[in-house]
């Protein structure tokens, strides 16, 4: 090859690198994400902005971001936009602003439409130069100050303006041959005090002298549009065509082409020293480490027109547009989503293999992430529909396993398909949500029917007492142990002995989703939220310890003390340090910081019933499974990101009984009105997460402290007592430090007329003399009603005695008159349950004793005899030997039946010389013994009825509860039927049924 040529190919391969070494960032500065892990807003005029193009945006040292619109200039905090114009106080002298600058007293300029600038203060003090004769009444479109404190200003279709220290106004036309008046609205002046002019036709430049000059043709610019930037680090870049340019001395570098973009608008260099180029039609790109970027198709690629590039405080990417507000910030999570090359974005299970390399299933099937970030799908079943994939699991053999919704299990070897498990091989039809390795090869599948286990090819189903047999949410593999997860709560495994982790006595949590080893405990993660066993106790943080969700799916702890669970609604984290001190009742609420798409993530919705959900990767990064992609987390990332600056504090507007009050002009020495309504505003001056900023106030003179207000952005005092007051607003991040630059408003309260001090004296003096009056008036008029008081308490005690007399002879009748009605009442309480004759229970009471022993032994399962006795032959006794003979004779059996019960039997005369006995809790043949003893004191007592020689003998019938007895009438019918064949057996016997 010819030397020449080979020159010309390697400037060609140094300009199309993907980085530039001489655009390397400065030293000690960290590398930014991919722009994938960014995350765009956009603000139109939908939003609150009074127009939809911006032409220049700035920030104040404060904080405070600002916008040039055609509609007036517009101040955001990060919540809201105030607009400043020709209608408001101040008043501007013109809506359209053209363009924005801060110099080093932190001052912001601004310029119009009409040729008038204007330069707020830091005290918010207003300053305007209106255009006269020398100055041309034409847009401002470009402003910079050089070194000696001079404005430059450049009028649109005309020449350059200066506006010195002092006041004085200079206007500098140019010659034919430098076209000034076709300038671009870019301007930039260099350490040589040379200011570089945006121009259509080319780069203008004017000298230290005063002369105005083309660009020489040294610089190889290509024709047409060429304008400057100033990074901030002093180096001027040149954009002209297709090209990016340095200017080195007094030449130009090609650093850069960038085919087929068309007209770049906008620069900015971040402090990372990363070039981010706007463009006239084709939006965003940025030129890093990661090569050129551009941002996603959609909000975070400005459409149209891209006018102006600011770099906040915190380091976000602002962009005005003619379409609106756009910014890009860096967050906490990076994504991986279908247009980074997942088959899809429904994401359900993960894995890192030994070799590093991520595998990611979901419904659209199986995708390997391989060490160079590219996404390469995987072919279950090639020629048909990827299966939904649930479940991942890497054996110690290298071999990955993989469970599906419903294709059964796919095992791979060297990420190749060599075989399917399904129906046909014994595996149970349905989810596989969960796998993990046995400790004697193959491995556990969670199946809707509950685990089985592949082994040696073959599946099997164990035979163990307890183990689940409902749907399988969640395996894992612990010490030899394995648990299981599943609908109906967790059990674990071990030497084919199941135990249940009984989560039921904790708040009743029923669906389990994920274990997880953390030190020597395990964390169960349900739908009551988190569960924590330790040396077999068990211990519960959920919604009641400050859990902001109950659901929860996976519990994962990272390397600098952190835990990361996932849930149906976003991220949550706490110090697992908190986590411990909750579930150790050492702490009352556990601190936890939620994070969702606001801060990056794919999706806030995380996805359970599958596994593994969320992993700790051998990079020390925490990833996890969502409804739109995976999202991933650099627990070092988050430790910067949680020790960012503290917001400044700034007070917005105060309000003085609903109206506003000019408070930044108003001395200290000049109080408030007593008794006003004061309402401040005041904000944190961050544009990351404004809406997740806490607040505190002091009111020095008031409170004796600082005062929380969480989220709360305005404070009310009404009636403050008359004194001299400083209230103090202090912002921070969540968790983070409160900043120390606090906002700070000093102001006194004027007394009302009536807290002045000769008012109070005189009314005190008035006082007393009223009181002195008062107590004599008193005086006289208490002796008169004592004198008479003491008469009617006489009279009235002489007749609250014969009163008390009266009543107290009522109360000795009501009181015996209750008890006769008591008396009356027990004896017709016991006549109602009690037979007269035998003074044994009657048939009413046996009746209910019957129906709740008969309850109580279906019940608990227990046996219950009942036996129905009849006296031989007793009609006889009674026509042989009187009525009296007889009734003495049903006496005297009532008391044998009495003694010779147990303590727990219940005997009753239920008619006539009928009588039964219920024995609880007895057998037939205990009961037989009872009967047959009561049989024998029949028998040896003698003179039954005071007649000598005569005796009595019963028949009985005795049944015990069977199944088929459904009532106690069964019962007392079999044991009729018992009785009757006693009586017809010849009598003096007892019969069972």
């Amino acid at each position: 090859m010819k030397p020449a040529l080979l020159a010309r190919w390697l400037l060609c391969l140094l300009l199309l690198a993907p980085w530039h070494p001489l655009l390397a960032a400065p030293p000690g500065a960290a590398t930014a994400p991919p722009l994938r892990d960014y995350v765009g807003d956009r603000w139109t005029s939908r939003q609150g902005l009074p127009h939809n193009s911006l032409r220049d945006m700035a920030q104040t040292p404060e904080g405070h971001l600002w916008f040039a619109t055609w509609e007036g200039l517009v101040r955001y905090n990060g919540v809201e936009f105030e607009v400043y114009g020709r209608g408001t106080e101040p008043s501007l002298p013109d809506n359209g602003v053209g363009s924005l600058y801060v110099d080093a007293q932190g001052a912001l300029w601004l310029s119009d439409s009409r040729g008038n600038l204007g330069r707020r203060t830091a005290d918010g003090q207003w300053r305007f130069w209106n255009s006269g004769d020398d100055w041309p009444q034409a847009l401002i479109h470009a402003m910079t100050m050089d070194r000696q404190g001079r404005m430059w200003l450049l009028f649109e279709g005309h020449g350059l303006g200066c506006l010195h220290p002092d006041g004085r106004f200079e206007y500098f036309g140019s010659s034919d041959d430098v076209p000034l008046r076709q300038s671009f609205p870019k301007m930039a002046v260099d350490d040589k005090d040379r200011i570089w002019i945006g121009g259509l036709k080319g780069l203008i430049y004017r000298d230290a002298a005063g002369s105005f000059h083309r660009a020489p043709a040294a610089f190889g610019l290509p024709p047409g549009l060429a304008w400057p930037y100033r990074a901030p680090d002093g180096t001027i870049w040149i954009v002209a065509g297709e090209s990016l340019y340095r200017i080195r001395g007094d030449a130009a570098e090609r650093l850069r082409q960038l085919p087929g973009h068309g007209h770049f608008t906008a620069m900015l260099q971040d402090r990372r020293g990363d070039l981010w180029l706007g463009s006239e039609n084709r939006g965003l790109l940025r030129i890093g480490p990661h090569g050129v970027e551009y941002p996603p198709a959609g909000e975070m690629n400005p459409p149209g027109r891209i006018v102006s590039l600011l770099e906040d405080a915190e380091g976000s990417i602002w962009a005005g547009a003619n379409g609106g507000l756009f910014r890009l910030r860096e967050t906490l999570f990076g994504r991986y989503t279908r247009r980074d090359g997942l088959s899809g974005d429904y994401v359900r299970a993960l894995l890192e293999d030994r070799h590093g390399r991520l595998w990611v299933g979901g419904a659209n099937g199986l995708d390997r992430i391989d060490g160079d970030g590219q996404v390469r799908p995987v072919a279950l079943q090639p020629g048909q529909v990827p299966p939904s994939v649930l479940s991942l699991a890497e054996t110690g053999e290298g071999q990955l396993w993989v469970g599906s919704y419903a294709d059964g299990v796919f095992q791979l070897r060297d990420g190749q398909p060599v075989r399917r498990y399904g129906p046909a091989e014994g595996l149970p039809a349905g989810h596989i949500r969960a796998i993990v390795p046995a400790d004697g090869g193959g491995v556990w599948a969670g199946t809707q029917r509950g685990p089985v286990l592949i082994e040696s090819g073959q599946v099997r189903t164990p035979r163990i007492d307890g183990l689940p047999q409902a749907l399988v949410t969640a395996l894992a593999n612990i010490d030899g142990a394995l648990w299981i997860g599943s609908v109906e709560g967790a059990s674990v495994l071990r030497d084919g002995q199941v135990r249940r982790v009984p989560l039921e006595t904790l708040s009743g949590a029923r669906s389990v989703f994920g274990f997880q080893r953390i030190g020597n405990d395990v964390w169960i993660a349900t739908d009551r939220g988190l569960y924590r066993e330790r040396a077999g106790t068990l211990a519960r943080v959920g919604l009641e310890q400050g859990l902001p969700v109950d659901t929860v799916f996976q519990i994962v702890a990272d390397r600098i003390g952190n835990g990361w669970i996932s849930s149906n609604r976003g991220v949550l984290r706490a110090r697992m340090a908190d986590l411990d001190a909750v579930a150790d009742g050492r702490l009352a609420r556990l601190p936890v910081e939620r994070y969702d798409e606001t801060d990056g993530m794919s999706s806030a919705q995380g996805n359970g019933s599958s596994a593994p959900s969320m992993i700790l990767r051998g990079d020390g990064t925490v990833w996890l499974v969502t409804a739109a992609g995976v999202s991933l987390v650099d627990p070092q990332r988050w430790r910067s990101f949680s020790s960012r600056v503290p917001p400044p504090a700034e007070i917005e507007n105060v309000t003085l009984d609903g109206k506003p009050f000019a408070w930044r002009q108003r001395a200290p020495h000049h109080p408030l009105p007593g008794g006003s309504r004061i309402s401040v505003s005041y904000a944190g001056l961050s544009y990351l997460l404004p809406e997740r900023i806490r607040y505190r106030t002091w009111l020095e003179g008031l409170d004796a402290g600082w005062v929380e207000r969480g989220r709360q952005r305005s404070v009310d005092f009404v009636g403050l007592p008359p004194g001299d007051y400083a209230l103090h607003v202090a912002a921070a991040h969540p968790e983070g430090a409160w900043s120390e630059r606090e906002a700070v408003w000093k102001f006194s309260v004027a007394p009302l007329w009536w807290q002045r001090a000769s008012v109070r004296i005189g009314g005190l003096a008035l006082l007393t003399l009223a009181l002195a009056g008062l107590f004599r008036y008193r005086l006289i008029r208490y002796r008169t009603r004592n004198r008479r008081l003491a008469r009617l308490v006489q009279q009235r005690t002489e007749q609250l005695q014969a009163q008390t007399d009266q009543l107290l002879q009522a109360d000795r009748d009501k009181t015996e008159l209750l008890a006769q009605l008591r008396r009356q009442a027990e004896t017709f309480e016991r006549q109602a349950r009690e037979d007269a004759l035998t003074a044994l229970p009657n048939r009413r009471h046996f009746d209910e004793v019957l129906l709740r022993e008969f309850a109580r032994a279906r019940r608990g399962d227990r046996p219950l005899c009942l036996m129905i006795l009849d006296i031989d032959h007793f009609k006889t006794i009674n026509d042989g030997h009187s009525h009296a003979v007889g009734d003495k004779v049903l006496r005297e059996v009532g008391q044998l039946l009495a003694t010779i019960c147990r303590a727990s039997d219940f005997a009753a005369r239920v008619g006539g010389e009928e009588f039964t006995m219920v024995l609880p809790d007895t057998g037939i043949d205990e009961a037989l013994s009872v009967a047959a003893r009561l049989r024998e004191r029949f028998a040896s007592q003698r003179d039954w009825g005071g007649v000598a020689g005569l005796a009595v003998t019963f028949s009985g019938g005795m049944v015990q509860l069977e199944p088929t007895d459904n009532a106690p009438a069964e019962m007392l019918r079999r044991a009729d039927e018992a009785l009757y064949d006693a009586k017809t057996s010849g009598r003096d016997r007892i019969c069972t049924q």
